[in-house]
């Protein structure tokens, strides 16, 4: 069977946190080992909302290949590239922008979350507006058949295909292929201090090259549940960020679901079940810290292995574009239309 193949990525705009972890680089090592995978370290994308600092996304770019590096993703194995050094993708999205109305961009529900979040109002970056068109030829080019993303994505995944929809109707072709999204069954964690989304803007992530003093620190200052006052008081669960994070990083299973029981009827207090917490982190991000530390000694070797990988995706962009470029009658000279 011909092997899938998987696109996935991140906005070099800061260290990666547990949330990553959880919601896609897990996916990751497994899809390495099934798929054809190519992880995009997405700088153009990150500019589109902090085009006035790119010496913050230039810099990010290297720390976010050390947290691929430091939590296993191979670079032999998974094709990793800077996004912005793709000439293809930008010509890509050129063609796919006359396919898709304006109108279509603003209803885009995951582009009208982020536009309220980033609290733009009517100042949005047209960069921004056009950020799913753009995503679309980042999939397209490698034509992905896998895109791990979070439920809030799914939305881009849909517009992704109905741009190959259409492209393949007009141009008669079969060129493009359509994407499926590939949601993890714990999506996404809380911050430590409830709120649902965890962001490195947000104060409230633990991210995977914190210190062991960090973490602990983070730990003991998450919230729990507020009406909890006593250790007598039968304790909240559901969410409860601490069981959460618990959840999904605790190997014990069995103990964990003793330690849920205990708190729920009462006699367990959030002193214990944060160090406990912690030391499930510190067992978990210790052998991550240190190896970021030993790929951080030589970081020319990891601008090489990224040099490499963005010239293997862009052969494969590349092929595409010409495929591409022949369904739209745009390789003038060759006589194919």
């Amino acid at each position: 069977m011909k092997k899938k193949i998987a696109l996935t990525g991140d906005r070099p705009t800061g260290p990666l946190h547990l949330g990553h972890y959880v919601g896609s680089l897990k996916n990751r090592l497994m899809l390495q080992e099934s798929c054809q995978q190519f992880v995009m370290i997405a700088d153009a994308q990150a500019l589109t909302d902090h085009a006035e600092n790119p010496m913050k996304v230039r810099e990010n770019v290297l720390e976010v290949a050390l947290d691929y590096l430091a939590v296993g993703i191979d670079f032999s194995k998974s094709i990793v590239f800077i996004q912005s050094l793709l000439p293809q993708l930008p010509e890509l999205t050129q063609y796919y922008l006359n396919l898709v109305t304006w109108n279509r961009l603003k209803h885009n529900p995951t582009v009208k979350q982020e536009i309220l979040q980033k609290g733009y109002g009517e100042s949005v970056p047209a960069g921004f507006m056009v950020y799913p068109v753009s995503q679309a030829a980042d999939i397209t080019a490698f034509k992905a058949t896998v895109v791990p993303v979070g439920e809030d994505q799914r939305p881009m995944i849909e517009q992704t295909n109905e741009i190959v929809r259409h492209f393949n109707r007009i141009y008669k072709t079969d060129v493009l292929v359509e994407a499926e999204a590939m949601i993890p069954k714990l999506a996404r964690l809380p911050g430590t201090d409830g709120k649902a989304k965890m962001g490195k803007s947000l104060g409230n992530a633990i991210f995977l090259s914190d210190s062991a003093e960090a973490l602990s620190k983070k730990v003991k200052g998450m919230y729990t549940d507020p009406q909890h006052l006593r250790v007598e008081d039968p304790g909240k669960v559901e969410g409860n960020p601490v069981f959460d994070y618990l959840e999904a990083f605790d190997p014990d299973r069995e103990g964990l679901q003793q330690m849920k029981d205990h708190y729920s009827r009462g006699g367990l207090g959030d002193s214990v079940v944060k160090k406990h917490l912690d030391e499930v982190l510190q067992n978990f991000l210790k052998p991550i810290r240190e190896q970021r530390a030993l790929f951080a000694q030589d970081k020319a070797a990891v601008w090489k292995l990224l040099k490499k990988g963005t010239e293997q995706a862009s052969e494969v962009a590349a092929k595409t574009l010409r495929e591409v470029r022949k369904a739209m009658c745009l390789d003038y000279f060759s006589d194919s239309c």
